[in-house]
């Protein structure tokens, strides 16, 4: 890779120039602006944490104390922005167990035998995981594997979607749950057949049981949880993430409003509150506000079903592999109703978790009585996730103005075995990128890391190619739902500010936005698409100041 000459080999250009004068020029760019009205231009100057200009002629700009540095015809987008992140939790995995990797049963034990035989013998939990049992053919994990490696340790690893994780017989112990254990309401405890007893994989709302049992992070580990997820943010050229929560939502928020009273936030945050907790975050919003441009609240998360890969999603039709189910409702969709309704009346954002179809349906359809209800505004629910939907659920998005807010990392991810799942019709709906865009919804994109990488040009990738993890799609998994590369980068950056509220300062490049961007170590319109995974950001810029540089 080409070097570039950033900070530390500044050019003053010590012209006269007419005012504004900007602070700092970046030119001799490939500057995609992703406004319709100036798509491309060459250099853009920043004054005060704002665009001062974008354009080609940038001289006029320049004083003799302007910081003026050439971009060597590297790409320049607007800082990515992603959708929905488990964000402290991030934090906390990259210090934790990584089973990713693990392809087998085998490497699975060893790769947690070799973390916990690092650890002090002090009996603290040891969490994180990512696993994916369809990895090794389906067969779920099993407490016995790991038992005899814990090392006195509670061990809790989940799924890498979040919606199933893995006890060891000493966490089940500490949690008291045993075979007389009943299945929580929107919960599985898998059991063996044979005996009943508890395998130790918790399924969504019976994770609750470890998950309450489990000692609370200190603000000290928090805080360190929270620099480590924002120093890997901003390295993958991300300005911006919207939080759905990890613990709870008030301990993320009052997290990152520690940071920003440190002036230790370099990343922009939306930080998401439980849909449960509506009327405290009324009560909170009408007493301090919604934050600022580096910290903003008065977002609700819900949930209607689990996942895919758990077989909790919640279908019209059971399972093509496990036809005694067809999902789950993990919320009370009574309760789920009314908190839809009361958070819209009270002028919240609400956001809910839907994956299959069945899920999909029933949301769009509490949304479209919510604005019957409620009257017309710019309400902008949105829909997490959004992956199996009925031909019809696709054009209702557009009609009711209801953002699908998809992760399309997760289409290459599950396309290896979603088939088995649900079938070849089915799929022929799932994560219809190109179906939804066509129909003219807000197409928005993310991770759901630590469920996926939080690289967002590897979701770019994903959403240009629909090539799954296992190559077995070269030309792309249901490849008449691929989009374009400028379709994907606009879901990354100004689809996203339009899912916060920020349309109007954010997701472009433009004068008077505010100066978040990031430069790409290769452009990304003029390689072949499958390279687009290995291009990397090289400078990120929050709020006209660098804040990553390789």
């Amino acid at each position: 890779m080409r070097p570039l000459l950033f900070l530390g080999l500044l050019s003053l250009l010590g012209c006269q120039s007419p005012h504004p004068v900007a602070d700092t020029i970046y030119y001799d760019a490939r500057i995609w602006t992703g406004d319709p009205g100036q798509p491309w231009a060459s250099a853009l100057g920043i004054s005060d944490g704002r665009i001062l200009f974008v354009g080609d002629d940038y001289e006029d700009y320049a004083g003799p104390k302007t910081a003026c540095t050439s971009l060597r015809g590297r790409l320049v987008v607007p800082g990515f922005i992603d959708n929905h992140t488990h964000f402290l939790d991030g934090g906390f995995v990259l210090a934790g167990v990584n089973l990713r990797p693990a392809s087998t049963p085998g490497e699975f034990t060893s790769i947690l035998a070799g973390f916990t035989a690092g650890l002090p013998d002090d009996g603290r939990w040891v969490t994180g995981g990512n696993w994916d049992h369809e990895a090794w053919g389906g067969s779920l994990p099993h407490r016995s594997w790991i038992d005899s490696i814990s090392g006195g340790h509670p061990v809790f690893v989940s799924r890498l979607d979040g919606h199933m994780a893995l006890a060891n017989s000493l966490a089940l112990q500490m949690a008291k749950i045993t075979k007389e254990t009943p299945d929580p309401p929107g919960g599985t405890i898998v059991r063996d057949p044979l005996t009943g007893e508890p395998t130790g994989v918790l399924k969504d709302e019976a994770m609750s049981l470890v998950f309450g049992i489990m000692p609370e992070y200190s603000e000290a580990e928090l805080d360190e949880a929270l620099q480590r997820a924002v120093a890997h943010a901003l390295a993958h050229g991300l300005t911006q993430v919207h939080d759905v929560g990890s613990f709870g939502g008030w301990a993320d928020l009052a997290t990152y409003q520690r940071a920003r009273a440190g002036n230790a936030l370099p990343l922009r945050i939306y930080s998401f509150i439980p849909l449960s907790k509506w009327a405290e975050l009324a009560k909170y919003v009408g007493e301090n506000g919604k934050g600022d441009d580096w910290l903003r609240w008065g977002a609700l998360k819900g949930f209607v079903d689990g996942s895919l890969g758990s077989t909790t999603a919640w279908f019209y039709k059971p399972y093509d592999d496990a036809p005694e189910t067809s999902g789950l409702v993990v919320t009370d969709t009574s309760d789920l109703r009314k908190w839809i309704l009361s958070a819209d009346s009270a002028g919240l954002h609400v956001a809910v978790h839907a994956i299959g179809d069945r899920a999909n349906d029933w949301l769009l359809d509490v949304y479209q009585e919510a604005e019957q209800r409620n009257g017309p505004r710019s309400r902008r629910f949105r829909i997490e996730h959004a992956q199996h939907l009925t031909r019809e659920a696709i054009g209702r998005f557009a009609q009711l103005g209801v953002i699908p807010s998809m992760q399309p990392y997760h289409a290459i991810d599950d396309g290896r075995w979603a088939e088995k799942r649900i079938g070849p019709e089915r799929i022929k709906t799932t994560y219809a990128f190109r179906s939804l865009l066509d129909a003219g919804a807000s197409l928005s994109f993310g991770s759901d890391w630590t469920v996926a990488p939080l690289n967002p040009l590897e979701g770019i990738y994903a959403a240009v190619t629909r090539r799954t993890l296992d190559g077995a799609n070269p030309d792309g998994w249901v490849p008449a739902e691929k989009i374009s590369v400028e379709e994907a980068l606009r879901c990354y950056t100004g689809a996203n500010a339009y899912a916060g509220f920020q349309e109007d300062r954010l997701g472009m490049l433009k004068t008077g936005y505010l100066a978040d961007f990031a430069v790409l170590s290769e452009n990304i319109f003029e390689i072949p698409p499958q390279r687009i995974k290995e291009v990397e950001a090289v400078l990120t810029v929050t709020g006209g100041k660098v804040a990553y540089q390789k």
